[in-house]
């Protein structure tokens, strides 16, 4: 890995006290220190426990979505003259390991890499697979681009693709949105199998994607 390149890790969180110090810590063992943390005005000690790490801590003093979140901390990543962006979930799904594939594509040439479940779907609910492949294949009619994983948080971007992606949406409906902007600026992507841990915390969390919220955003997709 180049010893040139500033390479910033993103962690949205939202009430997420219980496992952000576990994931920043892996984060760290990994090999990465440049970390920032967003809380997206968390109910309980998020902001507190991030920052006791000695990470980068930003909060959101009331809840915007993932996908605002997201968007501050890859903003503040350009503050840092970053070239390299990875945004993964703070609940402890993503392997932070799979970072240093991802770093390698960027460095191959690629502007974009997607995580994708979908191509190991090891230990994946069924109902996930099901309203993933649905998922995708709204993204694909909405917005022209065919993925395996629409849905997914766990991604790495060059500088180039940062300073070009323009998302207007602000929760869910922002990693969808995402595949519009690639297709759109013609950016260079492509995928790859990411390891994800479901356990009782992560599938317990009542903030996750369910029925309602997916209504509400393929709504925001067709307007956007």
């Amino acid at each position: 890995m180049p010893e040139n390149k500033k390479i910033y890790i993103i962690i949205p969180a939202f009430n997420e006290e219980k496992v952000i110090q576990s994931v920043i810590h892996e984060v760290r063992n990994s090999g990465f220190e440049n970390i920032i943390v967003i809380d997206d005005g968390s109910h309980d000690n998020t902001h507190k426990r991030s920052f006791e790490t000695g990470v980068i801590s930003l909060k959101h003093m009331i809840n915007r979505g993932k996908g605002a979140t997201v968007k501050t901390g890859i903003e503040a990543a350009k503050i840092f003259d970053s070239d390299i962006v990875i945004t993964m979930d703070g609940d402890g799904q993503h392997n932070p390991d799979d970072i240093r594939k991802m770093i390698e594509f960027i460095n191959d040439g690629y502007d974009v890499v997607l995580g994708t479940r979908l191509k190991n779907p090891k230990g994946m609910p069924k109902y996930k697979i099901l309203a993933n492949k649905i998922g995708n294949f709204l993204t694909w009619m909405i917005y022209g681009l065919l993925v395996t994983d629409s849905q997914s948080g766990f991604r790495a971007y060059s500088r180039k693709a940062i300073d070009l992606i323009d998302t207007k949406t602000d929760r869910y409906e922002y990693d969808s949105e995402i595949i519009r902007e690639i297709y759109r600026n013609k950016l260079k992507f492509v995928e790859m199998p990411i390891e994800v841990r479901y356990t009782e915390y992560s599938m317990n969390k009542q903030h996750k994607q369910n029925l309602k919220n997916g209504i509400k955003t393929l709504i925001k997709m067709t307007i956007s």
